[in-house]
């Protein structure tokens, strides 16, 4: 218990901004393993924000630039692949990938969506908008899945031996939709939209009366219909990701494990947040304060060692 004390009392959780539930839940893991969650997603993080950032000043991409983006986005990623020399960021996140033995593929899935972004504005149907979620965020959960399922032997890290990507794409699903509601009034005050057109034209809804909402304008009936078909689909990966963390576990080292039930137990706590009949889905009603993310990760930490008491006890 001690150790995770400590762990829990070093973390300033004021200060995370960045993927804060990854980083929070990886803080768990050995320093080292926890430095290579950082450089990942500081990788990650600039490849989106490129994009992100220019959509939010142009709110369209212009056809020359489109081309520019997706030759930047794969030279990073390809860089990464092959391995070959260039500046200090790059080579930082080359050796981690070597050390690490983290597999190319959930850059390339994170590359594609990336792509993706670059030269469409939505999706036309929630299963595009599924399909692209077992992209963008399943790169994501993959490595923080992989770095999980990592067993460390004379220095050195061996590969899970279960199979990370079906692992953790139920979470990376069930993460990706409660963020699209939590970050409602961010993304289309940003010119970001990632609500299906399906669901919007099925319920009422475009571009401009979701910015009037988002802006202040009352909640439409509409709005909470999407809502509840959106927190439907995201109940039913929620399940999924329960079911997998317990096939997992097993296979996982105790602080692994610990850091599992963390960042399930984050995502949790915004899913909960979602008041579909009354909810106004502001940006304050749906995130967490930094002091009630502390609490909730100490309840977990609680839990976690009541838990491996008993079953101490019990054998």
């Amino acid at each position: 218990m001690k150790l995770y004390t400590d762990i829990f009392q070093s973390i300033n959780f004021e200060k995370i901004i960045d993927h804060p539930n990854i980083l929070i839940a990886a803080r768990f893991w050995d320093e080292e393993r926890y430095q290579a969650a950082k450089v990942c997603y500081k990788f990650m993080r600039a490849i989106d924000d490129l994009i992100d950032n220019y959509k939010t000043e142009h709110k369209t991409i212009a056809n020359e630039d489109k081309a520019q983006f997706e030759r930047e986005v794969n030279t990073w990623i390809n860089t990464i692949v092959s391995a070959s020399e260039n500046c200090l960021t790059q080579n930082e996140i080359i050796q981690t990938v070597q050390r690490f033995h983290i597999p190319a593929w959930p850059l390339e899935a994170f590359a594609k969506s990336m792509i993706y972004d670059v030269y469409n504005d939505g999706f036309p149907t929630l299963q595009h908008y599924l399909d692209y979620a077992s992209g963008a965020s399943v790169a994501p959960a993959s490595i923080f899945v992989h770095l999980c399922g990592l067993k460390k032997e004379n220095n050195e890290y061996i590969a899970p031996k279960f199979d990370v990507k079906q692992a953790a794409t139920p979470c990376a699903v069930f993460s990706y939709v409660v963020h699209i509601i939590r970050d409602f009034v961010k993304d289309h005050t940003h010119n970001l939209n990632y609500f299906p057109d399906d669901l919007m034209a099925k319920n009422g809804l475009n571009r401009e009366n979701l910015l009037a909402m988002a802006q202040g304008a009352e909640i439409t009936s509409g709005f909470r219909e999407m809502i509840r078909e959106l927190y439907a689909v995201a109940d039913n990966y929620r399940q999924k990701t329960y079911e997998v963390m317990q096939s997992i576990k097993p296979q996982l080292e105790p602080r692994s494990q610990l850091s599992l039930e963390i960042i399930f137990s984050l995502y949790l706590m915004v899913f909960e947040r979602i008041d579909i009949e009354n909810g106004t889905f502001t940006t304050e009603e749906l995130n967490p304060t930094p002091q009630e993310i502390k609490g909730q990760v100490w309840k977990v930490i609680e839990k976690f060692e009541i838990s491996n008491r008993q079953a101490l006890s019990y054998y």
